[in-house]
């Protein structure tokens, strides 16, 4: 597999596979899991946050594993969905970090570039969330807008 901006190739290679058994040292039961989730994810962390913080805090390996659910699908059933996915966020967030730094020095050409190349990936993945019903019909990336987004 490549990389998207690059001719360069990616990392490739076998994985060790993911384990689909709760493992046996886990002694939290789904039900638990799954308030302590919907809690942290009430406190204004994601997902991806929600899943680390289970994982470092009470030893869970895998909220999937363990619950038979996927983060997200736990969280939404819940009411608690967030209104980008995680890595659409994370994406606005480095693009206005960009912007602030190329106010600052708009002689950056290398990082003005950087920019543009984010900006066509933000498009793209707003594309595929728009046809897979995760982003509205009418959600547009506006410069102003990620800003806005994102604070």
């Amino acid at each position: 597999m490549s990389r998207i901006h690059s001719g360069r190739r990616g990392r490739s290679g076998s994985h060790r596979p993911y384990p689909w058994q709760k493992p046996d040292w886990v002694t939290a039961d789904p039900k638990e899991i799954g308030e302590e989730a919907v809690k942290l994810a009430k406190g204004g962390m994601g997902p991806a946050q929600v899943g680390a913080t289970l994982r470092d805090g009470m030893g869970v390996p895998s909220v999937r594993v363990v619950t038979g659910k996927r983060m997200t699908r736990l969280l939404s059933e819940s009411g608690v969905k967030p209104d980008l996915p995680d890595d659409l966020q994370a994406l606005l967030k480095r693009v206005v970090h960009l912007q602030r730094h190329l106010a600052l020095h708009p002689k950056d050409l290398s990082n003005q570039r950087g920019l543009s190349l984010m900006e066509s990936r933000i498009r793209r993945l707003a594309h595929y969330y728009r046809a897979h019903k995760r982003l509205p019909e009418n959600w547009r990336y506006t410069s102003a807008g990620a800003v806005l987004q994102v604070e």
